[in-house]
């Protein structure tokens, strides 16, 4: 996720159970990587293995060099974004806006699969609208194109977001391909994500904005899968001390006039669980400094707990 999902926050979702994190979307053209966002997005030092790069374009011969020359910094798995519904990426006929061109679609595949010696995923939708769910034929391609792993967002590029995600079509998709399938959308409990594996026999799930603000999803959901119940919630100190720690690494990696700005948001999506988060946001975001954002979040947390001591 464009925005979302930089080295700090994948490490952090790594660190918390996720087998592994891809990176934010990163435009084919290397004409537009000399950016300081773009070098941002392409820095992987001292991040997990694998290290996935997310591609998206559509032109063949662009994103072919484009996966090239990741795989040379570095990349262990290219990924092809015809997933993205967003309409700055659809309206240059990139992201979900492929799967109307089943033949190009084919030769952007086949063109990155040749350009690399590493492995090739895919994320697609489960089609263009509620009239034209064409995933399967898509995932045909994928499959004789050499793709190694398909995740599939249930939901059309038309839908973007709205409505509620569906999984028929990724449990037919799943049913009439021998490569891995990745389920996506709405995956946002740990009690959904079994229910998403059993209903489309998936290989594995993708979480996307249920992660955000809670990182420990994922070490939640694998809990959940291997004893079958919940674990206990975090202590309102875990979550202060995970928050703080992404807030250092934020600014570790963006300097301290980025690192404020970036924070506001990772911040914002920590906080709405929390009590009077709105009026913490309000006051947050006019902070200027990395010192202050500190000593706000460890005032908010340790009067939160004065008040539920005073409660028990």
């Amino acid at each position: 996720m464009a925005g979302v999902t930089d080295r700090p926050f994948r490490q952090l979702c790594r660190d918390y159970g996720a087998a592994m994190a891809v990176s934010e979307m990163v435009i084919a053209d290397p004409s537009f990587w000399k950016t300081q966002k773009s070098k941002h997005r392409l820095d992987h030092t001292g991040e997990h293995n694998p290290i996935s790069v997310q591609i998206a374009g559509a032109e063949p011969e662009m994103l072919a060099t484009a996966a090239k020359l990741n795989q040379d910094m570095g990349a262990q798995i290219i990924d092809i974004n015809m997933g993205c519904p967003a309409k700055k990426v659809c309206n240059k006929a990139a992201g979900s806006a492929l799967m109307k061109d089943e033949a190009l679609v084919a030769s952007i595949l086949e063109c990155v699969v040749a350009a690399v010696d590493i492995p090739v995923t895919l994320k697609i939708r489960t089609g263009w609208d509620l009239e034209n769910r064409n995933a399967l034929a898509i995932a045909r391609i994928a499959e004789q194109s050499g793709i190694q792993a398909l995740a599939i967002h249930g939901r059309t590029r038309h839908c973007a977001y709205r409505g509620d995600a569906e999984y028929e079509t990724i449990a037919n998709v799943k049913q009439h391909i021998n490569i891995p399938v990745l389920a996506n959308g709405d995956i946002t409990t740990p009690e959904k994500a079994a229910y998403v594996l059993n209903q489309t026999k998936a290989d594995g799930l993708l979480i996307g904005r249920a992660a955000q603000g809670r990182p420990w999803i994922f070490d939640d959901i694998n809990y959940y899968l291997e004893h079958g119940h919940n674990r206990p919630d975090r202590s309102q100190t875990e979550i202060k001390n995970i928050l703080l720690n992404h807030l250092s690494q934020l600014h570790e990696f963006y300097g301290d006039i980025m690192g404020v700005r970036i924070a506001r948001k990772h911040v914002a999506w920590y906080m709405k669980t929390q009590n009077n988060h709105q009026e913490f946001r309000k006051v947050f975001n006019k902070i200027e400094s990395t010192k202050n954002q500190f000593k706000i979040i460890n005032d908010y947390f340790k009067q939160n707990t004065n008040q539920e001591e005073e409660a028990a």
